[in-house]
């Protein structure tokens, strides 16, 4: 027992317990022994409250990143010699980011159980920083799907019911800026149809955790692929009242009751790219936010109206989606030559 206020309150497990396990960090006790720390309230209603705080793609990373780690053949806890051999190893093998993010979990588990975290040695940290400067920091990046690209796309698609709701899918995705996990996250109910087109209420998403929310408006396009028609037309045409908006659909046209994954929008995007003749490698769920963004800024859009749809907190953090497309938009060399 620990006390808080003046009360008695229960202790509960930090993690990886056999009978009380958090959930993120991998379920082998051998390599992670579980320590009692002092946690407030009810153990069950703490636990479920902690699981909340990380998202189920966070838990998953870390998951794999210390099963990484474990594979080998160091055990947490490790001393700094350890973390900083193993970031040495992975230099030249993985990105820099890559193994940063390795790093966060090994930090995290360590601290879960009470130990001493050894990536905050210097040893540990000059090693990573050897790596950023001799490995490079820069990462693959989705080529976005710009205007014309997503046109030429949705061109070459056909009026099958899978060919409506990857319409509506790629020009909501785009319009919207979405992420592929708040694509697939909506629901009829967050959709107001208005005057000028409709409002899309984002009830979470990855930098919104604590669902505050937020609205973005996607007017009527000026051109036959005008987002708003093609939702309207899924919609109507798969006959979707409520629930999930885009859904799993099997090869005889039957639409299921449950959304696609984050994966499957990967997947349309690639296949959708492929079939009007681009590389499907260089493009992912995330080229139509890229895409949008890329294409805003070259249309001569204001940074502050980009952010309001795509929801970035600054420009700098806007600036890493605006891809390479925008290099030629006021050029400073044709003001010279």
């Amino acid at each position: 027992m620990t006390m808080w206020n003046g009360q008695a309150v229960a202790r509960s497990r930090a993690i990886n317990c056999k009978d009380r396990t958090l959930g993120w960090p991998p379920t082998d006790t051998r390599s992670v022994e579980c320590k009692s720390s002092p946690v407030l309230g009810s153990p069950d209603a703490v636990r479920n409250l902690i699981n909340q705080s990380l998202t189920d793609s966070t838990k998953r990373a870390y998951r794999a990143d210390l099963a990484h780690y474990e594979s080998t053949g160091r055990i947490v806890p490790s001393t700094p010699y350890l973390v900083a051999e193993y970031l040495a190893e992975s230099a030249g093998i993985h990105a820099a980011a890559t193994i940063q993010r390795r790093l966060v979990a090994i930090s995290k588990a360590h601290l879960a159980m009470e130990a001493v975290d050894p990536t905050r040695h210097e040893l540990v940290r000059a090693t990573m920083r050897g790596i950023r400067r001799s490995v490079g920091t820069a990462q693959r990046q989705a080529k976005p799907i710009v205007r014309d690209d997503l046109f030429s796309i949705l061109e070459r698609m056909g009026d099958r019911p899978l060919d409506r709701r990857d319409k509506a899918l790629l020009l909501v995705g785009f319009a919207g800026a979405f992420r592929r996990s708040e694509l697939v996250g909506l629901v009829v109910a967050d959709i107001e149809h208005v005057r000028q087109g409709m409002v899309v209420t984002l009830r979470r998403s990855k930098t919104d955790q604590e669902g505050q929310g937020r609205k973005i408006g996607i007017p009527f396009g000026r051109t036959r692929w005008c987002p708003v028609r093609h939702l309207t037309d899924w919609l109507s045409h798969a006959v979707i009242e409520n629930g999930p908006i885009f859904r799993g659909i099997n090869r005889h046209g039957h639409v299921a009751d449950q959304s696609l994954s984050g994966e499957a929008v990967s997947i349309v995007v690639k296949g959708r790219a492929e079939a009007a003749g681009f590389d499907p490698a260089l493009y992912s769920g995330h080229s139509l936010r890229a895409g949008f963004a890329t294409s805003a800024a070259i249309a001569g859009a204001s940074t502050f109206k980009i952010r309001a749809q795509t929801g970035h907190a600054s420009d700098a953090m806007l600036a890493r989606y605006i891809r390479d497309g925008d290099m030629f938009t006021n050029n400073a060399v044709s003001t010279v030559l």
